[in-house]
């Protein structure tokens, strides 16, 4: 069975909602306003939203996987920040761990039944513009899917003119005056990136390669979500400056930025 194939039986929709009534059973709270996901060395940047009032391992819910990648810590927090209350997953399933798209977007799919309006995605990657050194965020702008499958099912014409919300881009920088944009570009993963595939990125409009993001999108948009994309870069991308790449240094770079990455993300929820 493929990948892009549905691997559980069970309706996608009918387990999110599940899994957000055991997620409003278990926090006592009915509704929550705000969702992020954290990227690769991500997670120091929850300590900084506020005090959390629920810490509990996502496999505590239906529908979810265990974390499998480094940096990734397969948990969900309750935090009240200002007005909102926001959901924070640590960390997220890749499309490459082969448990089928569903579960790459189960956490927006839960989000988006649990009431939250807003997504706030994170990730680590690649930059191909060598001005953004690591430990640079980047705007989310618009997206490349080049991981070959989509998480809608059937006739689901979504627009995606506006997948990354202009006005909430419009919030960041008036919070971080100095933020850049780019065209995020997914790849499926595991394998980083080739030099001629970066060549390619650079030819179609890209400006940030990396394997998430894109598909957790997608599945938003077609709920009515307003998406925020922000990239970390964690390195340049392959073959520009002739070093290697390695998963530790993405991580190493992810939890420097964390404390900067944490108070633009609290403060970012404040003014929504």
């Amino acid at each position: 069975m493929s990948e892009s194939t549905r691997t559980d039986m069970t309706d996608p929709n009918t387990l999110a909602r599940e899994a957000a009534t055991e997620l409003a059973r278990l926090t006592g709270v009915a509704r929550h306003d705000i969702a992020i996901v954290l990227g690769s060395g991500w997670v120091p940047a929850a300590d900084l939203l506020g005090d959390t009032d629920l810490d509990l391992s996502v496999n505590d819910l239906p529908g979810f996987r265990a974390a499998g990648v480094a940096g990734h810590e397969g948990r969900v927090r309750s935090i009240q920040v200002g007005d909102h209350r926001v959901l924070v997953f640590l960390g997220r399933t890749h499309l490459y761990e082969g448990h089928g798209v569903d579960a790459v977007v189960h956490r927006v799919r839960v989000a988006a039944a649990a009431g939250c309006r807003t997504l706030i995605l994170t990730n680590a990657c690649g930059g191909l513009n060598t001005q953004w050194q690591p430990g640079t965020p980047v705007l989310i702008r618009d997206h490349i899917n080049l991981t070959g499958v989509t998480p809608l099912l059937g006739a689901q014409f979504i627009d995606m003119t506006d997948a990354y919300s202009p006005q909430l881009r419009k919030v960041c920088k008036s919070i971080a005056p100095g933020l850049a944009e780019g065209v995020y570009v997914q790849f499926h993963g595991p394998q980083y990136e080739t030099p001629a595939e970066i060549e390619m990125v650079r030819a179609i409009g890209g400006d940030l390669v990396g394997m998430s993001t894109a598909l957790e999108t997608i599945a938003a948009r077609a709920v009515g979500m307003d998406v925020l994309g922000i990239s970390l870069v964690t390195n340049i991308a392959a073959g520009i400056t002739g070093e290697p790449l390695n998963h530790e240094e993405v991580l190493a770079a992810g939890q420097a930025s964390a404390q900067r990455m944490g108070q633009l993300m609290a403060d970012v929820v404040r003014q929504i």
